[in-house]
């Protein structure tokens, strides 16, 4: 398993306090009745244990002994890895760029991420499972990504040769094939939706060593951990470590619930976050890659935004959720549809839609050329629209940008008609901003430009002035701004201070 490391103190100081609570209450007899009975001689201080007995917990074996056979180590000889820090340590193998900015984020230590050196060639480990008795194999992307050639180790201690069919770096999946003709041992993905509490069983490659069993439960579901538009992990508190990447969670029923992708992990151990990609995620990716090698997905072409309490003050909404349209793209299904910026995606084929995350994991599970109908509100009104979907090609369905909510109206931001920047588009200017001003903590920046204020255009100072007025005047608690920034347009409301 790609092996991540983060310093997380509150993290691990939370699981200090858990531990001890546990202890307490196991010592209290506290667990449902106990788990353990225990009874000592009347006569001699050792225990005896002919009557010890286990209640209420279930065993695994049944399970592992049938799905085992299915689950395969994975060697790959890689062409490069870039190498690091922490890689020259062991601690970072594998790691994906993606996944290395997202625990950057999450605590690095000094802050800062692995300094990049130089490349290298070496051997990578990991784990899949076969789900085809012709030789097909799940597992990672980023297991395979730099494969020179592949390994595959059955149970029993063969080594095979395997080919690469195809990779999905987006959900981070690859698909595998024996290239030896057989009647392999495989697995089935799980159909049934997975429940939190669940019992679960990982089987996979941890540090080298084949054939690891481990389990937990599903911890929590939907976890969006940064790494890419599609994210919506199962959280499972099964042991998983380095070279776990790609092996497969099982529910009771010896059905593929999840492929092992991630750990968050302040040691490059185990701490009980692990990251799992579901099965509805897995069949739909392998079915794809199988007759063809490639994914394809559908394509909106708008960048989006959540839709925060303030904004959803300014625009008079009943409820925050949606999905804020900040620019809809030339050229694109959104655009020859009507849909613009300041609209709210708020259903796709007549299913709601909470936010941006879940918006575009909806699109791209959809087809090129297939028909889409998009419920939105404009203007408080709420309309529908029939379109037909583009093939994606940009990395993202849709980009969402945060959004923040500051109780402030005084800008603290020097403005200019755009043209007196030597800007030939419409809007206003920022040419200097207070460091300790509102807009600089909502994130305005010298160079930034305002589109709108309340929905209208502007083009002057003034304007810009004349709508913050409008809008109080109307009686609304905020005033939401299109901004355009160097890489995107997004949409920041500023709260008018309360009397």
């Amino acid at each position: 398993m790609s092996n991540f490391k983060s310093k997380l103190p509150m993290l691990a100081r939370g699981r200090m306090l858990a531990s001890a609570a546990v202890v307490a209450l196991v010592a209290s007899g506290a667990l449902g009745g106990g788990i353990l009975s225990l009874s000592t001689s009347a006569n001699a201080g050792a225990v005896n244990t002919s009557d010890l007995q286990t209640q209420g917990m279930p065993s695994f074996a049944t399970v592992v002994e049938r799905v085992k056979p299915a689950v395969v180590s994975v060697k790959v000889n890689v062409e490069e890895i870039a190498a690091t820090g922490d890689d020259a340590a062991g601690q970072m193998d594998n790691v994906p760029p993606e996944m290395q900015q997202f625990f950057k984020h999450r605590g690095q230590p000094n802050g800062e991420a692995p300094e990049q050196g130089q490349t290298r060639h070496g051997v990578a480990l990991g784990s899949g499972f076969l789900i085809s008795a012709d030789g097909y194999i799940v597992t990672n992307n980023h297991v395979v990504e730099h494969a020179k050639s592949v390994t595959v180790t059955l149970e029993g201690g063969k080594e095979l040769a395997a080919k690469v069919v195809g990779t999905d770096e987006k959900t981070d999946l690859a698909l595998l094939k024996i290239v030896e003709p057989g009647d392999y041992p495989f697995v089935k993905l799980s159909k049934d939706a997975t429940r939190v509490g669940d019992w679960v069983v990982a089987i996979g490659n941890p540090f080298g060593l084949g054939g690891t069993v481990t389990a937990g439960i599903v911890s929590a579901q939907g976890r969006d951990i940064g790494s890419g538009p599609y994210d919506s992990f199962l959280q499972i508190d099964a042991p998983i470590n380095k070279g776990n990447s790609g092996g497969p969670t099982f529910n009771l029923k010896g059905e593929v619930v999840g492929v092992n992708t991630a750990i968050f992990s302040p040691s490059g151990g185990s701490i009980g976050l692990g990251f799992a990609i579901p099965a509805s995620t897995v069949d739909g990716v392998v079915s794809s890659l199988e007759h063809g090698g490639v994914v394809s997905r559908g394509y909106l072409g708008v960048q989006i935004q959540p839709v925060s309490q303030d904004i959803a003050d300014s625009l008079g909404l009943k409820s925050v959720s949606g999905a804020l349209v900040d620019e809809a793209q030339p050229n694109t299904p959104a655009a020859a549809a009507g849909l613009k910026a300041g609209d709210i995606i708020t259903r796709l084929n007549g299913k709601d839609v909470k936010d941006p995350a879940e918006l575009t994991r909806a699109v791209g599970a959809l087809q090129p050329g297939e028909k889409a109908e998009i419920g939105y509100v404009r203007d408080g009104a709420e309309k529908t629209v029939s379109l037909t979907l583009g093939a994606l090609k940009s990395e993202q369905v849709a980009r969402a940008e945060a959004a923040t909510g500051e109780s402030a109206l005084k800008l603290g931001v020097q403005l200019a008609p755009s043209s007196a920047k030597g800007d030939d588009k419409p809007g206003v200017a920022i040419v200097n901003v207070d460091p300790n001003g509102i807009g600089a903590s909502k994130g305005l920046a010298s160079g930034d430009v305002i589109l709108e204020v309340a929905g209208k255009p502007v083009t002057t100072p003034g304007e810009v002035a004349a709508g913050i007025a409008a809008a109080k005047h109307d009686g609304k608690t905020s005033v939401l701004m299109l901004i355009r920034t160097a890489e995107n347009n997004h949409f920041v409301a500023f709260e008018f201070p309360k009397a």
